[in-house]
């Protein structure tokens, strides 16, 4: 159970860390969290990297994709982190998990200053009315103006803030990868140092998240974890009174009122990174507990004399969608758990009920798929590999915007993007911009050589453009992206991608076949892997498709001849990842997801289905 000796809960504060991706916010964490002595010296967290992305997808990809609780001490403190995701696709997660703090951290690099994700966590952490402490983080790297980019957060600050008391925030120095915090810029970098800067400034500047401790209690769900032995764990922060184990409570949603009532079996807080057990939490602690699988999030959770429910979450929309089916390939069977369009969409409601950013329709055009909207393809390709890798299989269709009608006029989503690249690159990056109808806003160069550029740009266009600028600077790029909302809907570039190569038939890919069709084009498929008819097994060079097979063998005589027996010289195959896949997609295509398999295929296997459809399109 709780230890309510050790863990002081007189004084709570619930803050919430916010950054652009890859400014550090989770490494700081960790320094946070290792430095505060939650962990035995001899734990295998005091050796680890990114304690709090705890799950696969996060630790291979480097990102933070859901938000995650964990509690320290300072002095009398008790300090709760909520750690946010950082990449725009996510924002959901920051918007859902803001109401819980009373104040965040803003983790600014150095190097980068002012980006998309900063602009918008920052406006969502105003709009809650949080304290801000600024954090300018890898302040050890090289060429840096930390002063440039205090006047970068001042003017935005200045541009954002609705309130003067915005504008008065606290100001700390860190290099996150080393555990150390500064109240000014040292001299010397190599000096000894700690998080101490930090905590104390949070000690003194963030309010207490302890109010109103009288009343009768109320909770807002904020989100909810799946036990297998308690069913959900539902999440929030406690607004009011006591609540305790035991305790029966009503369910309120701010639409459909009062819903029942219903027992709390269990109630959890954190003590570090460990869910502990505890008899009761009052006002400020964030909490899980289980007692009734009805709960959603945004619903209130309320002492029985309480009527009314509290204002609800409410996210960004989503600005692109995908339909998401069963797969229905000769293979699937072979390779998946679930294959049957019941199981998948059962498992998309699931994901809904999880991920506010995300929301699902039915596709009316066929009633075994489900419509998808997310906010980019990452989020999206995070969805189709959750699922495939928890043993589903399904088909994907091409990404489409969002559009909706504004005063009887069809907008589409628009967006600032920002590219940091290299300065040999800039004709490249203008050329590609350019054929996407972008608009530059502003050009600035860094100290180091490097170039930031602005653009403006319909979601639209901008569907496929990370891969292409990934190849064209050979890596060296960061795009990232700020949704500015919706506006009249413009042109089109279009679309020039070349044709694909279509396996005639099924069977296992030979190296005899590959090499014919490598004269074609660029292969997608090794030798020995199983292919059936109507699966896009490369890329041509000219912008029609070709039929060809792969799974052709030489053929074999009793006679020798000069040449028969040279080697063939395959050229290793392209393998896209999905968000690749979603990328690459026409509308004629699919990706075929297995668990042990990416694919990417014809919506008609077969070439007289295929030459129906493109006869009935033009007529």
């Amino acid at each position: 159970m709780y230890n309510f000796e050790m863990w002081n809960t007189n004084d709570i504060k619930n803050v919430a860390v916010i950054a652009h991706v890859d400014h550090g916010k989770t490494t700081l964490v960790d320094a946070l969290l290792k430095q505060s002595k939650v962990f035995r010296d001899n734990q295998i967290e005091m050796s680890q990297d990114r304690i709090m992305d705890t799950n696969d997808l996060e630790r291979e990809k480097g990102i933070t994709i859901m938000s995650k609780n964990a509690a320290i001490l300072y002095k009398d403190s008790k300090i709760n982190i909520i750690d946010t995701p950082g990449h725009a696709d996510f924002g959901g997660e920051v918007e859902r998990v803001l109401n819980m703090a009373d104040s965040a951290l803003l983790i600014v690099d150095a190097g980068e200053g002012v980006m998309p994700q900063t602009k918008f966590v920052l406006k969502k952490a105003m709009e809650f009315g949080l304290k801000i402490i600024v954090v300018i983080n890898k302040i050890d790297k090289k060429q840096i103006d930390v002063k440039k980019v205090l006047v970068e957060i001042e003017d935005l600050f200045l541009s954002m803030a609705v309130d003067e008391n915005f504008l008065d925030f606290p100001v700390i120095y860190a290099v996150g990868r080393d555990g150390k915090t500064f109240n000014n810029v040292p001299e010397n970098l190599n000096q000894l140092g700690d998080v101490s800067a930090l905590l104390e400034s949070i000690y003194k500047d963030c309010p207490s998240s302890v109010v109103d401790k009288e009343k009768p209690m109320t909770m807002l769900v904020s989100s909810f974890e799946r036990n297998e032995y308690l069913g959900k764990l539902a999440l929030g922060r406690v607004r009011s009174g006591t609540i305790k184990a035991g305790q029966r409570v009503k369910l309120l949603d701010i639409n459909k009122g009062d819903l029942g009532n219903f027992t709390i079996e269990k109630l959890y807080i954190n003590e570090g990174v460990e869910k502990v057990e505890t008899d009761r939490a009052s006002s400020g602690e964030i909490v899980y507990l289980s007692g009734s699988d009805k709960i959603k999030i945004g619903q209130t959770i309320a002492d029985i004399s309480v009527e009314k429910a509290m204002k609800s979450i409410s996210v960004t929309e989503p600005t692109i969608k995908a339909s998401f089916g069963p797969n229905t390939s000769v293979l699937a069977s072979k390779e998946s758990t679930y294959l049957t369009s019941r199981q998948v969409k059962e498992r998309l409601q699931k994901e809904v009920e999880t991920d506010l950013g995300l929301k699902a329709e039915d596709d009316t055009g066929d009633s075994t798929k489900m419509i998808m909207l997310g906010r980019g393809e990452l989020h999206l390709a995070i969805l189709i590999e959750k699922l495939r890798r928890e043993g589903y299989a399904l088909e994907v269709g091409k990404p489409e915007v969002v559009l909706k009608t504004i005063n009887k006029v069809v907008c589409e989503p628009m967006e600032e993007l920002t590219i940091l690249t290299d300065q040999d690159y800039v004709g490249v990056v203008s050329s590609e911009l350019g054929k996407r109808k972008a608009e530059l806003v502003d050009m600035i160069t860094s100290n180091d050589g490097g170039i930031k550029m602005i653009y403006k740009i319909s979601e639209q266009n901008s569907l496929g453009l990370r891969s292409v600028l990934m190849s064209q600077t050979k890596g060296s790029i960061s795009l990232s992206f700020w949704f500015l909302g919706f506006e009249a809907k413009k042109d089109e570039r279009k679309n020039k991608r070349n044709g694909v190569l279509i396996a005639s038939g099924s069977g296992r890919s030979l190296s005899y076949g590959l090499d014919l069709a490598q004269k074609r084009g660029i292969l997608f498929v090794r030798p020995g892997e199983d292919v059936y008819g109507g699966q896009i097994v490369g890329l041509r060079q000219v912008e029609t498709d070709l039929e060809v097979n792969i799974c052709k063998g030489k053929q074999l005589t009793n006679m020798r001849s000069s040449g028969n027996d040279d080697a063939i010289m395959l050229t290793p195959a392209t393998k896209y990842s999905i968000e690749e896949c979603l990328d690459f997609i026409e509308e004629d295509e699919l990706i075929d997801v297995t668990p042990k398999s990416i694919r990417l295929r014809k919506k008609y296997l077969s070439k007289l289905d295929r030459t129906r459809e493109n006869r009935k399109k033009r007529c």
